[in-house]
């Protein structure tokens, strides 16, 4: 069995973060979402691994390299302009012979990883296995409908009257039926060949689709919430750690992870946070949910429930909460004096200020 793990999207909802880094590289508890991926592909015992690259493919190659450091054989599969998730199935058809595989969204995060979905399958062998979960806004996602028996009858991407609440996760697992139905379809309205048509067309064909549906977690990291809750789920499980240093006058309360090299004086840290190699954090305190990457300084300044990212720095900053900040920042004060907001803002950011 093999997978193919798709990263190749944009990230538009994450801008202006992803203007300058793949969003499936943005870090969740200081390790990018895209690893989490690799390893739950690992851990369900699959070493064959095609990874669908765009824009970003050179920061793809570099992060993830051979797979070798997860223990797989990566191929690198180009897609020249997002088309579609069953476009990426047309695209990888070489790759992907005629064996079963699991297709992986990169930017997705589903906790408990997917060994149980992979051996179910493997028993069964269903044409298609889907996994779904329940959400509040099922016209955002691909959309099942069930029948009386639990039945796969029908998929819709995106639908403005979605006929259920259970939306599709990003993993799903084939056998090498979906070869024919990839081919078989046309572009929908967005100019791409969605998965869903491909499932659909297996389906009116009488082929077997399954679907499991999960009550554990599961999150499409593609916009800064979403980001922020990840972080949060996965800070959860921290262990508590000390590699770095911590003098006296600071107090550290609960799970919190201290990176090698990172210094810790005067300042308070309230876990579950992680605290990236060689950052530095003085006279501030830093709050429960937190992920502060490598080479980062917190200096006289208050954060909780956020993100940054390798090489920023926060001095001076009262109350920064709920936020991503990216590599290389820097937040200080504005002056007083004239009474004046001073931005450089990337491209669709959202800005909120106390007049």
């Amino acid at each position: 069995m093999k997978a193919l793990l798709l990263s190749g999207g944009s990230g538009t909802r994450l801008r202006p973060i992803t203007h300058t880094s793949a969003k499936q590289l943005v870090p969740v508890a200081n390790k990018p979402v895209l690893f989490y991926g690799l390893e739950a592909i690992a851990e369900a015992g699959i070493t064959q691994v095609g990874i669908i690259v765009g824009d970003t493919a050179e920061e793809i190659r570099e992060a993830v390299g051979d797979g070798s450091a997860f223990g797989l054989d990566v191929t690198y599969i180009p897609q020249a302009a997002p088309l579609g998730l069953a476009h990426a199935v047309l695209i990888a058809r070489d790759f992907l012979g005629e064996d079963d595989f699991v297709m992986y969204l990169g930017d997705n995060f589903v906790v408990g990883g997917i060994t149980d979905l992979v051996d179910a399958f493997r028993r069964r062998r269903p044409e298609a296995q889907i996994l779904l979960t329940r959400v509040t806004n099922p016209t955002a996602f691909g959309v099942a409908e069930l029948d009386a028996t639990g039945q796969v009858v029908g998929l819709e991407e995106k639908p403005e009257h979605p006929k259920s609440e259970l939306a599709l996760v990003g993993v799903y697992l084939f056998t090498p039926a979906i070869h024919e139905a990839v081919r078989s379809i046309k572009p929908s309205w967005r100019g791409e060949l969605e998965i869903t048509h491909a499932i659909q067309w297996l389906i009116d064909a009488g082929r077997d689709v399954r679907s499991t549906t999960i009550s554990g977690y599961w999150k499409d990291t593609g916009n800064v919430t979403d980001m922020l809750e990840v972080n949060r789920s996965v800070l959860e499980t921290l262990e508590g750690r000390t590699d770095g240093t911590v003098d006296e006058g600071s107090e550290i309360i609960g799970r919190v992870r201290i990176e090698p090299g990172a210094k810790v004086t005067g300042s308070r840290i309230v876990g579950p946070v992680v605290v990236g190699a060689n950052t530095v954090i003085t006279d501030s305190y830093v709050g429960p949910f937190t992920s502060i990457a490598e080479d980062c300084r917190i200096e006289d300044s208050e954060i909780e429930y956020s993100i940054v990212l390798r090489g920023s720095s926060l001095s001076g900053v009262r109350r920064v909460e709920a936020s991503l900040i990216g590599r290389n920042v820097e937040v200080t004060p504005a002056p007083r004096k004239p009474a004046a907001h001073r931005f450089v803002l990337g491209d669709h950011s959202k800005v909120q200020i106390s007049s």
